[in-house]
């Protein structure tokens, strides 16, 4: 059995045709641009993370640019930020002109390490991301941005519904940008992000941010570009949303499930946190024989994959920070040792069992059994 990360076709279900219907009502009327759909979604999903605005954009990433910018975070502003986080994180910071300011990892969490925050030097902001679906310690880092009179803005592109304690992220932080990109737990059909704040402000300078600085057409208030959420993007977006919470529940669901059968093994495993902490848009596995793992894996049919191979203090994108290798040894561990198990929520119970027949027969066929780092 191939059992695949993706299935793009089964999130349709029972919703098809009336997205279809939506698609062309849309196509047909004309209005593209920020019409009535968009502000539709903005509204559900603001009430879905429990906040008052959510300003749609083009993706993930300008969600980040324009959180720092409508937050006046630029040149000369230091942003506080974990060192095994996606590429784009670190580059929204530069790219606002800001510098990033690394951070380890922490072992058990994988998330921003905040021990090692608490003790770093002087920051304007701190962005933590609640990477793979595991929301961070909000009120530990909102005591520290405190400290340091930092802002707080989320990266929650990997997060959509997770919580801390009782609340969802993107509203713990002045901004919590998401992003829809069709990996995500809460998949357009092409790029799309958005950002959330309960601050009106926030709400007013991200609407002027997105739409080239225009409070109404002709009338640019500040100097700015152009990232729309895209109204058809809008319609599929509101069209999943409802069934949202039950997908991150069969993700956790699957997840309990690959941690039982699967904890004998000579591997290791992200935190789960507390319950409804993690929803599981990738589910990691830290093994030392991670490549060999990988190969095993996908010759058994499992689209098992690695993600962010190589930390973001040694991408050559990100030299002139002047870091070098040992700077940060849990993100360059991770780096070597994780790799990512499927967990689709239309996932099967037997394709489940595929997966962990298939990693179970890597450890149990006279592969070498090396402990993880």
């Amino acid at each position: 059995m191939n059992v695949q990360r993706y299935d793009y076709a089964a999130q349709f279900a029972g919703i098809g045709p009336a997205v279809r219907v939506a698609l062309e009502a849309a196509l047909l009327g004309g209005n593209y641009i920020l019409g009535p759909e968009v502000a539709t979604f903005e509204g559900a999903f603001a009430d879905f993370c429990g906040v008052r605005h959510c300003v749609g954009v083009n993706s993930g990433t300008d969600a980040l640019i324009l959180a720092l910018r409508a937050c006046g975070i630029g040149p000369g502003d230091r942003v506080a930020v974990q060192a095994n986080t996606f590429f784009a994180t670190v580059a929204a910071i530069s790219l606002v002109g800001a510098t990033p300011v690394l951070v380890d990892a922490c072992p058990q969490t994988y998330l921003i390490d905040l021990e090692r925050l608490a003790a770093s030097g002087p920051v304007d902001a701190i962005l933590p991301v609640h990477l793979y679906g595991l929301a961070t310690d909000m009120d530990r880092l909102n005591a520290i941005a405190r400290s340091h009179e930092a802002i707080v803005i989320e990266d929650c592109a990997q997060a959509h519904g997770a919580r801390h304690g009782a609340r969802p992220v993107g509203g713990f932080g002045r901004v919590g940008c998401f992003s829809f990109h069709p990996s995500k737990n809460l998949a357009a059909a092409g790029d799309a992000g958005g950002c959330v704040t309960d601050d009106p402000a926030i709400d007013e300078r991200l609407r002027l941010l997105r739409h080239l600085g225009q409070s109404e057409q002709n009338t640019h208030n500040v100097v700015a570009s152009n990232s729309r959420l895209d109204v058809l993007q809008s319609i599929v977006l509101r069209a999943k949303l409802p069934a949202l919470e039950a997908w991150n529940r069969r993700r956790a669901a699957i997840a309990e499930i690959y941690r039982r059968e699967l904890s004998d093994l000579p591997i290791g495993f992200q935190s789960p946190g507390s319950t409804g902490a993690h929803v599981y848009h990738l589910f990691q596995l830290e093994t030392s024989e991670r490549d060999a793992l990988v190969d095993s894996l996908t010759a058994r049919g499992v689209d098992a994959t690695v993600r962010y191979p190589t930390p973001i203090h040694l991408q050559p994108a990100f030299a002139d920070l002047g870091h070098a290798p040992g700077d940060f040894p849990v993100a360059e561990r991770l780096a070597r040792t994780l790799l990512c198990l499927p967990i689709r929520p239309d996932m099967s119970d037997v394709e489940v069992d595929c997966v962990i027949d298939a990693v179970r027969r890597h450890f149990h066929e006279g592969r070498s059994h090396v402990a993880r780092d």
